[in-house]
């Protein structure tokens, strides 16, 4: 039997579970730190993702709530598909992304963890970040604490305009 020590995910596992959206929470708080909140916008706004796929996954979240791309006004969604250059920029500037996945995962049965409030993810990806732990191991590697990612890409975020 093969073990992972990850005893981070206990503070998940205890932690009270809240049935509203985070997405919503999130951008209604004034606690960017604590929420991995980067940038927010006239109509969106960027986060980190608290369980990423890769270190620096960004997403970025309309303020509307809503898991449809056609209740968003045009202006939304061009800030939405900016925000991705400016992720990838920020990715790429700071921790030296070589490539990305970005998608939206649409509807519970395409992956969406959060079916009802639209996101689009930004994953950096680097050569060899498929080596044998997620191959042999099914385990996922996180080089770097959530908070100092954060602290990172925030400088890069703080010097956007609102829009």
């Amino acid at each position: 039997m093969k073990r992972l020590w990850a005893p981070w995910r206990i503070e998940y596992i205890k932690g009270p579970k809240d049935d509203a959206c985070f997405f919503c929470k999130y951008f209604q708080e004034d606690n960017d730190k604590t929420n991995l909140v980067l940038h927010r916008g006239k109509n969106a706004f960027v986060m980190m993702n608290y369980y990423p796929y890769n270190n620096g996954h960004l997403m970025i979240a309309p303020y509307n709530h809503t898991s449809e791309i056609g209740d968003l006004d045009n202006d939304t969604k061009l800030e939405m598909m900016n925000y991705i250059a400016h992720c990838q920029k920020a990715l790429t500037l700071h921790l030296n992304a070589q490539g990305f996945n970005v998608g939206i995962n649409y509807g519970a049965v395409a992956g969406a963890g959060v079916k009802d409030h639209l996101h689009i993810h930004v994953i950096p990806r680097w050569n060899g970040d498929t080596n044998f732990m997620p191959v042999s191991g099914h385990t996922k590697v996180i080089s770097q604490e959530l908070q100092e990612t954060w602290d990172t890409l925030r400088n890069y975020f703080e010097k956007l305009p609102d829009n």
